[in-house]
């Protein structure tokens, strides 16, 4: 699977795409439950690519040129670890793994980079997910970040039990493509 960078024209699709996995209801795991609002938006992308030059936004698509299919945020964190986000697939093809792909492709683009850890947060009650990332050889490491409440950019909470878990996963040697 090829990964391509994220161009500024993109950033509209992105955040529909994003919106669209997170808050809505279609595929197999989502935050609409107990987040409502939008995951992001193209203005916040812009901001945070531009607060975080050595982040990188990635798309998967059919082609260079081809519909967007998925995207995952890649951003250093310090050493050899890389923080893994937003990994997102369209959910009307969930069931093609392409979620499988598009993380094996972020591990193989960070590894290249240098990385040999891959750290993410998610919400605690995405238990679901939680166990995907565990069977592809995340690790839960007993960390828990508190949910930003105070801060809309992550969309309206429904509830006051969140937080984020954290999730580690050490990349073996990983060849060159």
């Amino acid at each position: 699977m090829t990964l391509f960078p994220a161009r500024p024209e993109d950033l509209t699709d992105i955040a529909a795409l994003v919106n669209r996995a997170y808050r809505g209801t279609e595929g197999w795991t989502h935050e609409g439950e107990y987040i409502a609002g939008q995951r992001t938006d193209p203005e916040t992308l812009r901001a945070d690519l531009a607060a975080t030059p050595m982040a990188e936004l990635l798309t998967l698509r059919d082609g260079a040129d081809g519909p967007l299919l998925g995207v995952v945020w890649l951003e250093p964190a310090g050493g050899d670890v890389w923080y893994l986000g937003m990994l997102t697939v369209r959910p009307d093809m969930q069931d093609r793994r392409l979620g499988r792909g598009l993380l094996t492709a972020a591990e193989a683009h960070v590894a290249r980079r240098g990385g040999r850890r891959v750290r993410m947060t998610v919400v605690s009650l995405r238990e679901p997910l939680i166990v995907w990332y565990v069977r592809r050889g995340y690790e839960l490491t007993g960390e828990t970040q508190a949910f930003p409440y105070e801060d809309q950019k992550l969309g309206e909470p429904r509830r006051g039990d969140l937080a984020f878990v954290v999730l580690e996963k050490t990349l073996g040697a990983i060849s060159p493509p």
